[in-house]
């Protein structure tokens, strides 16, 4: 018989028995461990003094099968019951009969809600360290979502709260209601697949995670890191109503906003059709009287434009600068006329002195001029000669002579 599993064959197979005490004799050698979980299935046989529990793990679908005897579970001071966050000392063992792998617990301790508190509030340093918490990640809600997405209990009051309130606000407003665990082991999960697939439909404009509170130990998987890390992860506006206001779970700071309670949340993602009419009324109310006061103002400006005397009577613009203009014509006429006049008579004057003053006047007066052949005048008898024809002239004509003596 071979005597590795690597030397097997189809020939020279190991018998089951043989696998299964080489697994027992591997299991027997691992350590104790502690072991946190969710004690998700309990039964007591007191009787053999056995009790048999699931520690499943809070985050992932994953779970073990725990034994322990009774005594190791009285000896706990704590009451461990089904839905409990408890933590084991146990050693793994492996049942070869059955091939079925089991944890032996020793010791058992249920987890405090003081250390359940300290720990989400590791977390939250860790996640709002990571930036999950920033105000800028988060989005505004729409105005008026077509269909509002809501992930509640089944049949529970927080369902009944957002819808009733939500529709007496807007009666049209749809929902895509998704009924899941709102505590206890399947919370995390289920609330998680829910906001995914919200998330997903693209009918959907907003989701709210509804709760109508409950003391720590039920909210406990609205600070679970993967449901938080899933809302992060949605892209759809998300409502936190948890309605829990002394301890804030972990999904009201990474939603986008935090309602009190579900009512609050109807409050917010859907408007008061009551009130948004008497914001339309006041609003067209408000536009009327503005319209009405810039349309009397500026009837009022028109008016006092046309009372003035350029628009009362604009004609009266044109004659006032029409008889300016006669006016202005008139004496222009005026002083042309006296200007000619006094240059005529100027001229009249100037033209007296002229004649008085000419050769002619002179010559009028029975002078002459004598002057010889070359048009040389004669001012001296010594200026001619006997015999020399000379040209005499008078007022009016000339007389031709001819030197006979001189002195």
């Amino acid at each position: 018989m071979p005597l590795r599993a690597l030397d097997t064959t189809a020939e020279r197979p190991w018998p089951v028995r043989l696998l299964s005490s080489k697994i027992a004799e591997y299991v027997a050698r691992m350590a104790p461990v502690w072991i946190e979980g969710q004690v998700v299935q309990l039964n007591r046989r007191p009787g053999a003094g056995v009790a048999f529990l699931t520690l499943r793990d809070t985050d992932v679908d994953m779970s073990l099968p725990v034994s322990l005897k009774v005594g190791v579970l009285a000896a706990s001071g704590a009451a461990v019951e089904e839905g409990a966050r408890v933590v084991v000392h146990a050693k793994p063992e492996f049942w070869t009969k059955r091939g079925s792998l089991q944890m032996q617990a020793d010791a058992v301790r249920a987890v405090g809600v003081g250390e359940l508190l300290a720990r989400i509030e590791h977390l939250k340093g860790v996640l709002a360290a990571e930036g999950l918490f920033d105000a800028r990640r988060k989005v505004p809600l729409p105005f008026l979502p077509r269909v509002v997405g809501l992930v509640c209990g089944r049949e529970s009051k927080a369902e009944h709260d957002v819808v009733v309130n939500a529709r007496a606000r807007w009666p049209q407003v749809e929902f895509e209601i998704r009924e899941v665990a709102v505590q206890g082991v399947g919370a995390v999960a289920q609330v998680s697949a829910a906001i995914a697939e919200l998330d997903a439909d693209p009918r959907v404009e907003v989701i709210v995670v509804a709760r109508g509170g409950g003391a720590v130990e039920d909210l406990l998987p609205f600070s679970n890191e993967a449901l938080v890390r899933a809302a992060a992860a949605c892209r759809t506006p998300l409502v936190s109503a948890i309605g829990h206001e002394t301890d804030c779970p972990l999904l009201d700071l990474v939603a986008d906003y935090r309602a009190s309670t579900p009512t609050d949340a109807a409050k917010h993602v859907v408007p008061d059709v009551g009130e948004e009419r008497a914001r339309l009324t006041q609003a067209r109310s408000r536009m009327r009287g503005a319209l009405v006061h810039r349309l009397t103002r500026e009837q009022h400006g028109l008016d006092a434009l046309r009372s003035r005397p350029v628009l009362a009577a604009p004609v009266r613009l044109v004659e006032t600068r029409e008889q300016d203009v006669h006016r202005l014509r008139d004496g222009a006429r005026r002083a042309l006329e006296q200007a000619v006049v006094r240059a005529g008579a100027d001229t009249a004057r100037l033209a007296a002195q002229v004649r008085a003053l000419s050769p002619a006047a002179t010559l009028a007066r029975g002078y002459a001029v004598v002057q010889r052949a070359d048009g040389a005048v004669v001012r001296d008898p010594q200026d001619v000669t006997q015999g020399e024809d000379l040209r005499v002239r008078v007022a009016h004509g000339e007389i031709h002579a001819a030197v006979t003596s001189g002195d």
